[in-house]
Order: structure tokens, then sequence, then C-alpha cells
């Protein structure tokens, strides 16, 4: 029996499949379209070295045709297969992650306004906790305006001026950190 060198032992790794070769370009198709969902704000801050990319993106923006968009969103799908998609993933997974942070925040501070405006009087000692350099007596203001508009079945004014007030100590706040 003849000696088997290592080399032998290891096939050939067989190309991948039809299927495999289809999920990968509808994963570069997806990824495409997830670029032409960008502004052109957005769409510069993402690492795209191919100027055949960045057209194409620019010109489906502009097609309106369902058929014709799929058959462009394809020659997205094809110029990615030769450039390296992984730093493009990689922007577009942090641009999702900073807005998603954004929307949270927003949430949050939203809920300290209403938990603020539900303590009535007591709602200054709250933002107080929260924001240490925040004016009380302000505070307290637009938490007395705000039962007056209730009361008085009058718009939620007071309720937005102390929404922006919340936004700005947080902008400040978050600034000083």
């Amino acid at each position: 029996m003849p000696d088997r060198r290592e080399d032998d032992a290891i096939e050939p790794q067989d190309p991948p499949s039809k299927s495999a070769r289809k999920r990968q370009m509808l994963g570069l198709q997806a990824v495409g379209e997830s670029l032409l969902s960008l502004n052109d704000n957005q769409l510069s801050k993402i690492p795209i070295d191919d100027e055949r990319l960045l057209s194409a993106i620019r010109e489906c923006r502009q097609i309106r045709s369902n058929s014709a968009r799929k058959r462009h969103l394809q020659l997205i799908g094809k110029i990615m297969r030769n450039i390296d998609p992984a730093p493009i993933e990689q922007a577009l997974a942090a641009l999702h992650n900073t807005k998603q942070e954004s929307t949270t925040a927003f949430h949050q501070l939203e809920q300290l306004r209403e938990d603020i405006l539900a303590a009535g009087a007591e709602g200054a000692e709250l933002a107080m906790t929260r924001f240490p350099e925040a004016d009380r007596q302000q505070l307290r203001q637009v938490i007395l305006q705000h039962h007056r508009e209730v009361q008085g079945h009058k718009p939620p004014s007071a309720s937005r001026k102390l929404f922006r007030y919340l936004k700005e100590l947080q902008q400040s706040y978050g600034e000083s950190d």
C-alpha cells in the first residue's frame, strides 16, 4: 500500500452551491437596498470606494418603475460582488445603532416629562435629581402652567416647553460628561 501524504488526505473544497451563491447575491442586494434608503449626508459617511457603485445607487434613487428598480438592485448586487462588503455593512450597523440610541434617549426624555407632570409640584425635584444644574424655579413655573392649562382645557404648550427645556438640559449635561 503506497504511503499517503497529508496533502492527499485533504480534499479540495467544492465551490459554493448555486443556492449559496444566490443567498450571497440576495444579501448583497439587501445591503444595496439599505444604502438606497440613506440620504446623501448619511451615504457620505459610508466607506464606498467604488465610483460605479455610488453611481448605481444615485441612478436607482431616480427609478420609479418597480421592475426596473429590481433590475437595478441586481446590478448593485453584481457590482458589490467585486468589493469587500464588510466595511459597508459595519458602517450601516453603526448608523443604525446611533439612530436607535437617539430614539431611546428621546423616549426616555418623554417618559421623564410625563413623570414630572404627573408628580405635580414635586415633579421639579424629579428633574433636579436627574439634572442638578436645572433651574428649580423655572421647572415649578412650567409645571404650574401645565396644570392651569389642563384645568382650562387649553393646548399643552407648557408640556412642550418643559420637553424643550429637558432636552436642552440633557444636551448640556451629556456634553459635559
